[in-house]
């Protein structure tokens, strides 16, 4: 039997989401942490009680900090039961937390390079992203190919991809192709695309400088979903993850290949699971959202 620890990444937030973890073990600890570093109340950001600017938990500065620390604490819990994965992988910030638990770094260095990542993104406007759901691939493929300015972001499923790039070459793309929906993203930037590339070249001077442990069990990164344990690769790949696509429809199939049996999504919502559902045959799965779902 295999089991994946999967880790979800921006849009599944909520605020609320820290209620029924603050008695767990370290948890005011790892606020007060992240607060100190981000300059803000990050736990009254979390319960929707922060005023001021910067207070909105969509605001990706807010976003990417605040499910690295529920994620990873959720996570924590689980290895302290005794309990492990076979593997880990994670959506966009999400592989940052999946790193973080197979110990390729600790607690605040992921969380500082979490706070650096979400200041760059933040700064690197200028893009859109767009979802489209029911579509033709080819028809897809031919369409990204011939638009100067657009990539596939998220390939999340064979049903559901993410555009990124101008706003013109997404909006022709998604008004030529033939789908069931097309539904604008609320975000500042074009992200996974080469829009983020002087991000991306800030971002990796940062991780350049941070060493990196070989992971404890195999890491399915977004760039390139086969396992890996190097530090040395998985930093890489890392480097690579801003301006390139979140590979998680090939992620999925590599579960089957892998003899994956369960995946287990650590965090708010059940947007992996729902994919894994849907284009996973033969993989069940569970959530570990709250403090209630770690006595499963």
């Amino acid at each position: 039997m295999g089991i994946a620890w999967v880790f979800p990444g921006q849009g599944s937030q909520k605020v609320g989401m820290a209620d029924g973890l603050l008695d767990l073990p370290g948890a005011l600890e790892c606020f007060r942490q992240a607060s100190d570093l981000l300059g803000r109340d990050l736990l009254a950001i979390c319960q929707g009680q922060a005023t001021g600017e910067l207070s909105d938990l969509n605001d990706t500065r807010n976003t990417q900090p605040a499910l690295f620390l529920i994620e990873s604490l959720l996570a924590s819990q689980l290895q302290a039961q005794g309990r492990s994965p076979s593997l880990v992988a994670g959506h966009s910030l999400g592989e940052l937390v999946a790193l973080h638990v197979a110990g390729v770094f600790d607690f605040a260095t992921g969380l500082a390079l979490m706070q650096k990542r979400s200041t760059l993104m933040a700064a690197a406007g200028g893009g859109a992203m767009t979802a489209v759901m029911g579509f033709d691939r080819s028809q897809l493929d031919q369409l990204v190919a011939a638009t100067e300015g657009v990539v596939i972001a998220n390939d999340n499923s064979s049903a559901q991809v993410v555009l990124s790039g101008s706003p013109e070459a997404v909006a022709a793309v998604a008004g030529q192709l033939t789908c069931k929906r097309a539904i604008p993203l609320a975000v500042s930037g074009a992200f996974h695309s080469p829009f983020m590339a002087d991000a991306a070249q800030a971002f990796a001077q940062e991780l350049e400088a941070v060493p990196f442990a070989d992971a404890q069990v195999p890491v399915l990164s977004n760039t390139d979903p086969t396992p890996a344990t190097s530090g040395e690769t998985i930093k890489v790949r890392l480097i690579q993850q801003m301006t390139t696509g979140v590979r998680w429809r090939e992620t999925m199939d590599q579960f089957t290949a892998l003899g994956i049996d369960t995946a287990v999504e650590i965090g708010p919502g059940a947007v992996l699971s729902g994919l894994i559902k849907r284009s996973g045959e033969g993989i069940a799965t569970a959530q570990v959202a709250n403090a209630g779902d770690l006595g499963q």
